[in-house]
């Protein structure tokens, strides 16, 4: 299956953003880009320069890759709505980004590996497809066999604390479940990216 194989921590200082989760994250300590030239500052971008700026930083917060993010772009534009938030609903409710937002992961590339090596159910059916769309009113959580492996037998002492339930996103700990209740806003979820540049970079 495709995926963004990069460095993360090398994008994070391309970009001037934190696209990673980690608190170790390079950007902390070297404020600029990498390379022997990138202590000389970030250069000053084009209108074009910052639509592709923000596209980036969306894709690799998300890890997408380039086709598959056009493809959510086109979808967006058939869907009734602002493009821009429908853009953002469909890239909130990948399964892989709502394991993660449910905290059983501690990153996406994480929640990724969980979907993909099958320990995650929607609606008590097993899904190991990351990009899976789930709809409001869908419950995620973790199958039944996966829950005797030691990482969530860990995980089960503190995933209370962890779980980033929010108004469209609730978390039951002792079930190891969460339920989407409905699709989320650009208000709620407050995206590090520009959506409606990222919109004018795909509507040239």
């Amino acid at each position: 299956m495709a995926r963004s194989s990069g460095s993360k921590h090398r994008m994070c200082r391309r970009l001037g953003v934190r696209v990673c989760t980690t608190d170790k994250c390079p950007l902390m300590r070297r404020n600029y880009p990498p390379g022997v030239h990138g202590v000389k500052g970030r250069p000053k971008l084009t209108g074009f320069g910052l639509q592709l700026h923000e596209k980036q930083k969306a894709r690799w917060t998300y890890g997408v890759l380039e086709r598959q993010f056009r493809r959510y772009y086109e979808e967006a534009i058939r869907q009734r709505g602002a493009t821009d938030a429908v853009l953002l609903q469909l890239l909130e409710t990948r399964l892989d980004n709502v394991v993660y937002r449910l905290g059983l992961a501690k990153n996406r590339a994480a929640a990724r590996q969980l979907v993909n090596h099958g320990h995650i159910t929607v609606n008590g059916r097993k899904v190991d497809i990351p990009s899976f769309s789930v709809k409001a009113g869908q419950v995620v959580g973790v199958d039944q066999v996966s829950l005797n492996r030691p990482y969530f037998a860990a995980l089960g002492k503190n995933w209370g604390k962890q779980a980033m339930a929010s108004d469209w996103l609730t978390a039951d700990p002792k079930e190891f479940k969460g339920q989407l209740l409905q699709l989320p806003t650009v208000e709620q979820v407050k995206p590090p990216f520009n959506l409606k540049l990222i919109v004018e970079y795909y509507s040239r």
